[in-house]
């Protein structure tokens, strides 16, 4: 059995990882840091391991490594959990954006260091990282989120580069308007705005997304590192 650690896994496109990895045999860990009732729920639904951790703190990070070393090295890593914000660029305080990378990038820094000896101790692994298609076109409104999310792919494309001869595949999926929690605020006007915007007319999965990151972990895509994958419905080309 193959062990898999989501990241942000109580909600929206994580927890649709959490389900779809677990109904193909994976063992999977679900990190939560604030959202415990919705991970509680998941585990009683897919028999998945909660650890509760802030991705954030280099601490935290090192515990629930130790936490999932009692039951096996990690061979599949998605890095999924991040934060999103709207605001004027001129409203952007310094905390912020330091509170948008400490959790969009650099918790993916700390939890992707702590995996990785377990990898390139085997030689192999599958590291799944999740971006934004704001990270590829950016987004008015949302500079620190499009920024942090920006930096996922060049972090994506420059690991994969570097991790490539230890048989270790690198990939970003940087999602569009998918129908999340996240997007929740959202009023219908600008719902209707996004999907008159979207070739495809509607907005995306979470359980289409999920889909994706299962297929980027399995065997079928071990030709496959340093790609950004944007599940988008056609929204950018």
């Amino acid at each position: 059995m193959k062990n898999v650690l989501i990241t942000g896994g109580s909600r929206g496109i994580g927890a649709a990882c959490v389900e779809e990895f677990s109904k193909n045999g994976y063992r999977v860990f679900l990190n939560y840091n604030k959202s415990g009732e919705a991970a509680e729920a998941l585990r009683e639904r897919t028999g998945c391991v909660m650890i509760k951790a802030d991705i954030s703190n280099s601490a935290d990070v090192s515990r629930m490594i130790e936490k999932i070393h009692e039951y096996g090295k990690i061979d599949v890593l998605v890095n999924n959990a991040g934060i999103a914000e709207q605001k004027l660029f001129s409203d952007i305080t310094e905390d912020d954006w330091d509170r948008m990378f400490n959790i969009n990038m650099k918790g993916m820094f700390l939890v992707t260091k702590a995996v990785l000896p377990d990898m390139i101790y085997k030689k192999s692994g599958k590291i799944i990282n999740f971006s934004s298609v704001w990270g590829i076109s950016g987004a008015s409104c949302e500079v620190h989120y499009s920024a942090s999310k920006a930096a996922v792919i060049g972090f994506t494309k420059a690991l994969a580069k570097e991790l490539g001869l230890s048989g270790i595949n690198v990939n970003c999926i940087a999602p569009g308007v998918i129908d999340t929690d996240m997007n929740s605020h959202l009023d219908d006007e600008t719902r209707k705005e996004l999907c008159d915007e979207t070739p495809l007319s509607r907005f995306g999965t979470a359980r289409e997304t999920a889909r994706l990151a299962l297929y980027l972990a399995s065997k079928d895509a071990d030709f496959i590192t340093g790609q950004i994958i944007s599940p988008n419905g056609g929204l950018i080309i």
